[in-house]
């Protein structure tokens, strides 16, 4: 049995991924994207966390949390995402994939895949970078061609605060000044 070992950073940011089961592609449908919002809001009413960034791909999504400086509870945040997401999913209609015994006997449904990734964040260039990470993912996939062609990621919130320019990533993954991105923070 595999043990994961997650890093628990009081106040920290975390680079966090969820992916459906089985890469079904429901993410950027109009319920999904509902679904998804009102899960995230009700999760930060509920335990604060600021959302720095956003990517909502077809089967998966980045995000970027920043936790109050005593908190450390990232994972009980993202369970209480995906099992609203899940709850309004299915209440309004939305498919799961089918379940095995297993899922079953432990109530697990057929929409997200079990566990998440997470990288703990160590400092500003590490920001930086998974900041880009995301933005850049929709062209890297090969669903638009630059990161503003992009409706579903909070790159155009980053271009509206200076931190990037509407150009930024067509073609290639340009370097983003990380004094622009102190200033866009505002620290």
């Amino acid at each position: 049995m595999s043990h994961y070992r997650r890093c628990y950073l009081p106040g920290g940011s975390f680079f966090l991924t969820t992916v459906t089961e089985r890469r079904r592609p429901i993410l950027c449908t109009d319920l999904a994207r509902a679904c998804l919002r009102a899960a995230i809001l009700d999760c930060q009413r509920q335990h604060p966390f600021r959302l720095d960034a956003i990517v909502l791909m077809p089967d998966h999504f980045h995000a970027i949390f920043t936790l109050p400086p005593d908190d450390t509870h990232y994972p009980k945040r993202m369970g209480l995402i995906k099992k609203r997401f899940t709850q309004c999913w299915l209440a309004a209609g939305g498919a799961e994939q089918s379940r095995s015994a297993s899922r079953q006997r432990y109530r697990r449904r057929g929409v997200w895949q079990r566990r998440f990734m997470e990288h703990t964040l160590r400092d500003q260039r590490d920001y930086t970078n998974h900041l880009n990470y995301p933005h850049f993912n929709p062209v890297k996939h090969g669903h638009a061609a630059c990161p503003r062609d992009w409706p579903y990621s909070s790159f155009h919130r980053w271009v509206n605060c200076g931190a990037y320019t509407p150009d930024w990533g067509c073609g290639a993954v340009p370097d983003i000044d990380i004094d622009d991105l102190s200033r866009a923070l505002g620290e």
